[in-house]
C-alpha cells in the first residue's frame, strides 16, 4: 500500500535529518542497516539490587555475568575440556591479570598454552559477539587490538583458505610478546559483550566497605542505569548538605565498622568527631554502640571504645537535627519521631504511645532536658565541619553527579517496571497520594516522576532558594517518612533499637505495597498506572531481602513481580540463608540466579572457585526474542519511518540531494 506523507508539517525536521543522510543512497543504506538490526537477537539485560558496598562480590558477578559466561563455556566446549580446565578458563576470563601470573609460574610450555588459550578465548568472544552488529562490536574493542580481534572474530579456522592466516596472527601475537596484553584485552571484550545493559535497582551505598570502588567502576561502565535506593538517597542528601543525612551516613559507617568509604574513598575528615566524642563521652562505656564487625578483623580495645563513642555522639546529634527538620515540616506528620522531649531524664525512662519504658542508658551529656533539640556550641561546630567535608569532597560530588546522570526513581524498560522499594498504596490496593515540597499531592507514576524532580532541584543552582532548601530537607523524608516510596514503613525505629530492649518498640510496620504485592490484580493495576504494555509485563524491585530459609519465594503475584534484593551485604546472610538474587533477561527469557555467599576474588583466582549459583527459569519465550521485540526495536522502526519519509521528499523534489564530499568541502 502506498504511503502518504504530510511533508508541510515535517519538512523542517526532514531538512535537519538530511544533514546526516544527504542523498537517497545514504538514506537507503541506513534503512537497510536498521531493518537488519531488527532481526538480531535481543541483547542480554542484567539486573542487580542492593549491592551495599560489597565491591568484591559485585565485581565477580559482573565479570561472570551471573554465570552467563560459565554457561557459554559449557555450551561451546562441552566434553572437549575437563571440568577443571573449564573452571581455569572461566577464571582467566574473570581475572586475566592475576590468573596469568599464576599460570606462567607453573606452565612448562607457555607458548603452547598461549596458542590453545587464545583460540578458546576467540571462540567465546565470537559467540558473545554474535548478537551484535559488526559496528557495535568494533566500538567495544580496545584500540591496541581492534583490527586483530576483528580479523580473528570474522575469519574461521575451519576455512582451509584462512587457517594459515589465523594461525599466523596468533603466532605473531605470541612472538612479539603481546600475548598477555591480548588475553587481558579479549577477556574485557567478553565481559563487555556478555551484558548489553546493566540495571541496578538501588542501594550501592552503606554497610560494605567498597561503595566508592563500585562507583569508580560505574563511571566507566558501557551501558547502565540505576533506580535510586534509600541508601543512595541518603548519600545524595548528605552531598546536597542535609545535615540529618550526613549524620545518618556517618552513623551507619560507624555501626558497621566501615570507615573506609568515608575516609579513604571520599576523604571525609572524622577527626573532629573523634575529638568531640572522646571528650563528651569519656565516662560512658557506650555499650549499645559497639559496632557490628562484619569484616572478621578484630578491633583492639582502644579503637573499639573510640568507635563506640563516636557512634553514640553522631547518633545523638542525628536525633537532634532530625527533630529540628521534622518540626519545621508538620505536613510530614512525623511528630511521633520527636522522642527526645518524651524522655524523663531524671528517671531514665521514655513514654511512647502512652507506655513508659526504661532506657538502657540515660547518659546524655549534650542534651538540655529543657530544650532537648538544641545543639551545643561544640555540636554546631562539629556539624559545620562535617558538612564542609562532604561539600568539598570532589570524588563524592562526582559520584553523585554520576548517579543523577544515570538514575531516576523508576524506569520502564522492555515491558518491565523497575524501582527500588515500593509504590505507596492504600489499604484497598489503590494508589496513595503523597504530598511533595511543592504542596501538591501525587500518586503512582506522577509521584515517582515528581519525586525525582525534587531530588534534582536540590542540586540545581537556578532553583528558587526557599524551594531548594525544602527539597534538601525532603531527603530526610525520603529516607524515613512513612509514605516515602523508598521507605514505606510506619516509622524508622533507630532510637528504639539503640535505647530500648522491648522488641515491640523496634517493629516497623510495612506499608500496604508490601502486604499486597503478592496480589496479581494489584500488580496489574500498578503496571497499568505506569503504562507498561502487555503481554509478559513485570514489576522488578529489591530493597527487602528474600528470606529463603523460611520458605519465601522471590517470584510473586503469579510471576508478575520479581524481588531481587541482591543480598550482597554480609549483614543479611544470617537472615536470608543466601547471598540473594540476580536476574538475567536474554533472548530466550528470564532466569533468576540464586547466589551463595562469595568467598573472595583471591580464592577464585587461586582455586578457580566461582559464586555457587542456582538458576531458576522464571519465564521462557515461545520464540527467540529479537531487537524488534524491544523498546530499541520500537525506536528503530520510528527511525525507519522517518527515513522513508526523507526518501519520499528526495524523490518528489521537496528536498534536494547533496554530495557528501561537497558538504564536507563547505565545512
Amino acid at each position: 500500500m502506498k504511503k502518504h506523507y504530510n511533508l508541510e508539517k515535517d519538512l523542517h525536521y526532514l531538512q535537519l535529518l538530511s544533514q546526516s543522510f544527504p542523498n537517497v543512497a545514504e538514506a537507503s543504506t541506513e534503512i537497510i542497516n536498521l531493518q537488519a538490526i531488527l532481526n538480531l537477537p535481543k541483547g542480554t539485560e542484567h539486573f542487580l539490587a542492593d549491592l551495599h558496598g560489597e565491591n568484591e562480590a559485585f565485581q565477580h558477578v559482573i565479570k561472570n555475568a551471573s554465570g552467563n559466561i560459565k554457561r557459554k563455556v559449557n555450551e561451546l566446549f562441552g566434553n572437549e575440556m575437563r571440568e577443571s580446565e573449564k573452571r581455569e578458563l572461566c577464571t582467566l576470563i574473570y581475572y586475566p591479570e592475576q590468573k596469568l601470573e599464576l599460570i606462567k609460574s607453573s606452565e612448562e610450555d607457555i607458548d603452547d598454552w598461549y596458542r590453545i588459550t587464545i583460540h578458546q578465548l576467540v571462540r567465546i568472544c565470537r559467540d558473545v559477539s554474535s548478537k551484535y552488529t559488526r559496528s557495535k562490536v568494533r566500538k567495544s574493542l580496545p584500540d591496541d587490538f581492534s583490527y586483530i580481534i576483528q580479523e580473528l572474530l570474522h575469519e574461521r579456522t575451519d576455512d582451509a583458505n584462512k587457517t594459515a592466516y589465523v594461525s599466523a596472527i596468533i603466532e605473531t601475537i605470541i612472538t612479539t610478546g603481546r600475548a598477555d596484553d591480548f588475553i587481558h584485552a579479549i577477556a574485557n571484550v567478553i565481559h563487555r559483550l556478555a551484558i548489553d545493559q546493566l540495571h541496578i535497582l538501588g542501594d550501592i551505598f552503606d554497610r560494605g566497605p567498597g561503595a566508592h570502588l563500585i562507583m569508580d567502576t560505574m563511571e566507566n561502565y558501557h551501558s547502565w542505569d540505576i533506580q535510586w535506593g534509600n541508601h543512595d538517597i541518603l548519600w545524595m542528601g548528605a552531598c546536597a548538605g542535609n545535615e540529618a543525612c550526613i549524620c545518618n551516613v556517618v552513623r551507619l559507617s560507624l555501626r558497621y565498622n566501615n570507615m573506609a568509604t568515608l575516609e579513604e574513598g571520599y576523604g571525609i575528615n572524622l577527626i573532629p568527631l573523634a575529638t568531640f566524642a572522646m571528650d563528651a563521652y569519656q565516662d560512658d562505656p557506650c555499650q549499645g554502640f559497639i559496632p557490628k564487625d562484619l569484616s572478621g578483623e578484630t578491633m583492639d580495645e582502644k579503637t573499639l571504645r573510640l568507635t563506640a563513642q563516636m557512634h553514640k555522639a553522631i547518633s545523638i546529634l542525628q536525633f537532634k537535627i532530625e527533630s529540628a527538620i521534622i518540626s519545621r515540616h508538620p505536613e510530614w506528620q512525623m511528630d511521633d519521631r520527636l522522642l527526645l522531649n518524651h524522655i524523663d531524664y531524671e528517671k531514665g525512662t521514655i513514654t511512647i504511645d502512652g507506655e513508659t519504658y526504661t532506657l538502657t542508658s540515660c547518659y546524655f551529656p549534650t542534651i538540655d532536658p529543657a530544650n532537648p533539640f538544641e545543639l551545643t556550641a561544640e555540636e554546631k561546630l562539629l556539624i559545620g565541619k562535617l558538612r564542609h567535608s562532604f561539600k568539598i569532597s570532589e570524588k563524592l560530588n562526582r559520584h553523585i553527579r554520576t548517579l543523577l546522570a544515570h538514575g531516576c526513581m523508576y524506569a520502564v524498560v522492555n515491558n518491565n517496571l523497575l524501582f527500588h522499594a515500593s509504590v505507596p498504596l492504600n489499604a484497598d490496593g489503590s494508589l496513595k497520594e503523597v504530598e511533595l515540597p511543592d504542596g501538591k499531592k501525587y500518586k503512582g507514576l506522577e509521584l515517582m516522576h515528581n519525586t525525582g524532580m525534587v531530588i534534582r532541584s536540590a542540586f540545581q543552582s537556578d532553583t528558587d532558594p526557599l524551594y531548594r532548601e525544602n527539597a534538601r530537607d525532603y531527603f530526610l523524608y525520603l529516607w524515613s517518612g512513612k509514605n516515602s516510596p523508598l521507605f514505606d514503613k510506619s516509622k524508622m525505629a533507630t532510637f528504639e533499637r539503640y535505647f530500648l530492649t522491648d522488641k515491640k518498640t523496634h517493629k516497623e510496620e510495612k506499608g500496604y505495597y508490601y502486604q499486597l504485592r503478592d496480589n496479581a490484580e494489584v500488580c496489574d493495576a500498578i503496571l497499568d498506572a505506569f503504562h507498561v504494555e502487555e503481554p509478559n509485563r513485570h514489576i522488578i524491585n529489591g530493597h527487602v531481602p528474600v528470606h529463603v530459609k523460611t520458605g519465601e519465594n522471590p517470584i510473586k503475584a503469579s510471576g508478575k513481580l520479581m524481588v531481587i534484593d541482591g543480598g550482597f551485604s554480609q549483614a543479611y546472610h544470617h537472615e536470608t540463608g543466601i547471598a540473594g538474587y540476580t536476574l538475567v533477561y536474554h533472548s530466550r527469557g528470564f532466569q533468576l540466579v540464586q547466589h551463595e555467599p562469595f568467598t573472595s576474588s583471591k580464592d577464585a583466582i587461586l582455586r578457580g572457585t566461582d559464586i555457587k549459583s542456582t538458576e531458576q527459569i522464571v519465564e521462557m519465550s515461545s520464540h527467540r526474542m529479537l531487537v524488534a521485540d524491544t523498546d530499541k526495536g520500537k525506536e528503530i522502526r520510528r527511525q525507519i519511518a522517518d527515513l522513508e519519509e526523507l526518501l519520499y521528499a528526495y524523490r518528489h523534489g521537496f528536498i534536494k540531494e547533496q554530495d557528501r564530499k561537497l558538504i564536507i568541502g563547505k565545512d
